[in-house]
C-alpha cells in the first residue's frame, strides 16, 4: 500500500501545482501561441496555451524524493547520487523556463542538458557494465572514460527523444508516465527487487498521471520545454540506476527513439540542420495528417510503448533484445508505409 499511497500523493501534488504553475505561465505572459501553419509549423493548437508545466513535475517529483529520501537511499544509492540527479533537474527546468520566456537559440538550448549530464556524472551514477545478451556482460571498469560517454549520449538521447516528441496533447506526459509504471512493475518483481528504484519509478508514474488531467487533448498546459526534457532525464536517469536497465527503458521508448533516429537522419539527407529545421513528418503528425485525431493517435503511442515495455517484464536480455529487433522493425515498415503513401499522393 506504500507504493499506492505515494503514487496518489504525487498525483493531488502535481495536480495542485499544475494550478498553480498555469496562472503563473498566464501572469508572466509565457504562453505557447499558435502558428499561422506551412511545412515548418509543429502546433498543432489553434489557441493560447500556458507552458512551464513541467515546473510541476518537477516540485512535486523532488518535494516527495526528499521527503521519503530514506527510501530512495535504502539500498546502493547515496546522497550525492541524489543531490546530481536534483541538481540536473533543476538546471534543465531553469533552462527551459528561460526557453519558455526568450525563446533560445538551439546552441543555447543544448547548454543546459549538458550541464545536467555534469551533474548527475558528478554525483556518481556510472554504468559499471552492460548485459551481453548472447552471455556474461561487458565491464566498463577498464576505461575510465567509458561510463561517462555512455551515459552522456544515452541521457542526451533520451532528453530529446522526449522534447522532439512532444507535438500531440497528452504523448509525452502519458509515455513518461507508463515508463515509470513499467520500470516499477520491474523492480517490484521477486528476482529484480528494487525497492529504493520501484519508489523513485511509482513516483514518476503519479506525478505524471496528475499532470495528464490538464495536458490531455485539449490541453489546459503545457509541458514546456524544461518538461519535455525532464521526463527523458527522469527515465534516463533511472534506467541507469536501476543497474542499467536500458533495454526496458528502450522497449518503453522505442518508437519515439526511432522515430526520433528517421527524422534526423531524413533531415540530413535533405541537407538540413536536423536541430534547426522543423517540418511535419514525425510519426505522431503523420498519424494525424490521416485524420486519426489526437487522442487516437495518443492511445497507439500508448499502446505501443505498454506491448512492448510488458513485454520486457518476461524476457531475459536475448528476448529483449529480439524484442528490440521486433520494434526496429515495426518502425521500418512504418516509414515505408508512410513512403508508399507519399510517392501515390504525388503521382495523383
Amino acid at each position: 500500500m506504500f507504493y499506492f499511497y505515494i503514487f496518489i500523493a504525487a498525483l493531488i501534488l502535481t495536480a495542485i501545482l499544475t494550478l498553480v504553475v498555469k496562472k503563473v505561465a498566464f501572469y508572466f505572459k509565457i504562453v505557447d501561441m499558435p502558428d499561422r501553419g506551412g511545412e515548418a509549423s509543429r502546433k498543432i493548437h489553434t489557441y493560447p496555451v500556458p507552458l512551464l508545466g513541467g515546473l510541476a513535475i518537477f516540485v512535486a517529483y523532488f518535494a516527495i524524493l526528499f521527503l521519503k529520501s530514506d527510501y530512495f537511499l535504502s539500498g546502493n544509492l547515496q546522497w550525492p547520487h541524489l543531490w546530481g540527479f536534483f541538481g540536473g533537474a533543476l538546471l534543465i527546468m531553469i533552462g527551459g523556463v528561460l526557453d519558455d520566456k526568450y525563446n533560445l537559440k538551439p546552441w543555447q538550448q543544448i547548454i543546459f542538458p549538458l550541464a545536467a549530464i555534469a551533474a548527475v556524472i558528478i554525483g556518481g551514477v556510472e554504468i559499471t557494465k552492460i548485459t551481453n545478451p548472447f552471455g556474461s556482460y561487458f565491464n566498463l571498469n577498464a576505461v575510465a572514460f567509458i561510463s561517462p560517454l555512455l551515459i552522456g549520449l544515452w541521457l542526451l538521447g533520451m532528453m530529446y527523444t522526449t522534447k522532439l516528441l512532444d507535438g500531440v496533447d497528452g504523448l509525452v506526459t502519458g509515455i513518461g508516465g507508463i515508463g515509470g509504471l513499467v520500470i516499477f512493475l520491474f523492480t517490484i518483481t521477486t528476482r529484480y527487487y528494487q525497492p529504493d528504484i520501484a519508489f523513485a519509478a511509482i513516483l514518476l508514474a503519479g506525478a505524471c498521471a496528475g499532470f495528464l488531467v490538464f495536458n490531455w487533448h485539449p490541453a489546459k498546459i503545457f509541458l514546456g520545454e524544461g518538461g519535455s526534457l525532464l521526463l527523458g532525464y527522469i527515465l534516463g536517469v533511472l534506467a541507469i540506476i536501476s543497474g542499467g536497465k536500458i533495454a526496458i527503458a528502450l522497449l518503453i521508448m522505442g518508437i519515439p527513439i526511432l522515430d526520433v533516429a528517421w527524422t534526423i537522419i531524413r533531415r540530413l539527407l535533405k541537407g538540413k540542420n536536423p536541430f534547426k529545421f522543423a517540418d511535419q513528418k514525425h510519426l505522431h503528425h503523420r498519424l494525424l495528417a490521416l485524420g486519426i485525431g489526437q487522442r487516437k493517435t495518443v492511445l497507439i503511442f500508448y499502446s505501443l510503448a505498454l506491448i512492448f515495455g510488458l513485454g520486457g517484464l518476461f524476457l531475459q536480455s536475448r528476448g529483449k533484445f529480439w524484442a528490440l529487433i521486433g520494434l526496429a522493425a515495426v518502425m521500418m515498415l512504418i516509414i515505408i508505409i508512410f513512403w508508399l503513401l507519399d510517392r501515390r499522393v504525388k503521382k495523383v
